[in-house]
């Protein structure tokens, strides 16, 4: 039963990020576009998160943390983008 709930939960997660991915396409502002982006972050963690279950390892729980680090890294720089133009600001004044 578990294992079947875990399933449903990854197709659902899957359509998730599918649709995701069309707003980053599309999205029409550069908001919508970061938004999907950093959502899709996330559930790619919980996708790996239900991977593990299934398979009963923490082998991918070190892709989880790079996955987390990369989608906040990435969410900060396009909304430092979005707010100024620019990502790394070299004016010292």
């Amino acid at each position: 039963m578990l294992t079947l709930s875990l399933n449903i939960s990854l197709i659902i997660m899957s359509l998730s990020i599918l649709v995701c991915f069309i707003r980053v396409v599309k999205g029409p502002t550069m908001s919508d576009r970061v938004v999907a982006l950093d959502t899709i972050g996330i559930t790619l963690i919980g996708v790996i998160g239900i991977v593990m279950i299934i398979q009963n390892t923490l082998a991918y729980a070190e892709v989880i943390l790079v996955i987390a680090i990369l989608a906040f890294i990435g969410t900060i720089a396009l909304a430092k983008f979005i707010e100024g133009g620019v990502i790394f600001d070299r004016d010292h004044n």
